[in-house]
């Protein structure tokens, strides 16, 4: 019997796909009343289930278990399935099973979201029946479809962690950078299991501006600045713009796209790289890339009132991703205002508060991080704001042209439900307020 562990999105996405295919399966999960149990009843996938602290009997009879990706593996209920020697695997291996079709994988601290997005837009604009799931939207197992061409799969390291056997075309990481630390003993495990794609694929793609990366042998590679004639795609700096070259032929400036900063130009680099490794036009790829507006709360342009601009990132929930939104800014504006803060991750910010102070000439803070962030920061002007709709507000008192950005570098579990009510609530209130 199988056996799903986790009533959250991937456990009903997999009793769906199990129940469809006649396959009995019992279902567990360590919350007495998970969030989605609702919709389990209504779907009658609870036959065989059991809520409530783990337990060794949930194991009785089971010969594979499929994890939901939010399960620790310093969880006991994983130490027992080990111990017992049962099949262990994530969603994304199951998918694998059962896909019809071409995988390309994508992982990395950041960006994999905006490169799976940007390459399917590619394959789709190609005429590809391509499939975009994972991490990023729908889940793999509600992805499958008898008439895919390819589907392109967002990675996390957390369903890495729980795949031992996948078949990917292609493969990526975009980056790597210290991220999720409460769930990996140390930075290395954490780097472990980001470069755990890679024997996966048959066309491995390396990013050379990763230090990480670069000197690994790959199938295919890109770059930003790099000399090196093994990159199919890479970018040089042209005055204050980026120029993209697939060889020695010039393909597009950054200035002629909707998205910005160098960050922007490395993902669509990765996108090139992966489409082109499967046979996509380049021509084709370039008119997606240059109506590509990115994704929402990811650098996303908002609006401009009264000669500012409005910029929601609050995807950015940790320090990296923070330097590289308001490094992107500065290139395009002399003032910023940065709205910033939340809870905290184990990382450290010295970095980020050393650029902050440098460069940034005002500061709006928020959440539990406001105490110790304001007693790190020296900036000209400072303020703590009590709500998103105080820190909307006072941002644009502030503001003296340039751009306000929500940019957190945090998660957002103390004031918000997630970082996409984070960014629609900013988003709300930059909009209404105007």
């Amino acid at each position: 019997m199988k056996l799903i562990l986790g009533m959250g999105i991937t456990g009903l996405s997999v009793a769906r796909f199990f129940t469809n295919n006649n396959e009995i399966f019992r279902i567990a999960d360590s919350r007495k009343e998970p969030s989605l149990l609702k919709t389990f009843q209504k779907e009658h996938l609870l036959d065989n289930c059991y809520m409530g602290e783990w337990s060794k009997s949930i194991l009785e009879d089971i010969d594979e278990v499929i994890i939901s990706p939010g399960i620790a593996q310093s969880e006991n209920i994983v130490q027992w399935i080990r111990e017992k020697k049962i099949k262990l695997l994530s969603d994304i291996e199951l998918f694998g099973r059962h896909s019809n079709a071409p995988i390309i994988g994508i992982t990395g601290s950041n960006g994999k979201s905006t490169v799976t997005q940007l390459l399917g837009e590619m394959a789709i604009a190609s005429r590809l029946n391509a499939v975009i799931c994972g991490n990023i939207g729908s889940p793999v197992m509600e992805s499958i479809s008898d008439t895919a061409d390819l589907y392109i799969v967002e990675l996390s390291s957390y369903q890495l962690d729980y795949t031992s056997e996948l078949d990917l075309f292609a493969g990526v990481i975009t980056n790597i950078s210290p991220d999720h630390l409460d769930r990996y003993p140390n930075y290395e495990a954490y780097i472990a299991s980001k470069l755990s794609i890679y024997p996966y694929c048959e066309n491995v793609i390396i990013n050379l501006d990763e230090p990480l990366q670069s000197d690994m042998a790959g199938d295919s590679y890109f770059a930003i600045e790099k000399n090196n004639s093994n990159c199919s795609f890479l970018a040089r700096k042209a005055g204050s713009s980026y120029e993209v070259f697939y060889k020695d032929k010039c393909l597009v400036s950054s200035n002629e796209l909707l998205v910005v900063g160098k960050h922007n130009i490395e993902n669509l680099l990765a996108a090139l790289t992966l489409g082109y490794q499967f046979g996509l036009p380049i021509d084709e790829m370039i008119k997606v890339a240059k109506n590509f507006k990115g994704l929402p709360h990811r650098l996303e342009f908002i609006t401009s009132i009264n000669q500012v601009d409005f910029y929601n990132d609050s995807k950015s929930t940790n320090a990296v991703s923070t330097i590289t939104a308001v490094n992107s800014l500065l290139e395009k504006y002399s003032q910023v205002v940065l709205i910033l803060g939340g809870i905290a991750k184990q990382e450290n910010y010295s970095e980020l508060i050393e650029l902050i102070n440098a460069k940034v000439q005002t500061v709006v803070l928020i959440g539990e991080s406001s105490k110790v962030f304001s007693e790190q920061l020296s900036v000209p002007t400072l303020k703590i704001a009590r709500s998103m709709n105080e820190a909307v507000s006072l941002s644009k008192s502030l503001a003296k042209g340039g751009a306000i950005v929500l940019s957190p570098a945090c998660a957002s579990f103390d004031m918000f439900d997630d970082f996409n009510d984070r960014g629609d609530q900013f988003k709300h209130h930059v909009i209404e307020g105007s």
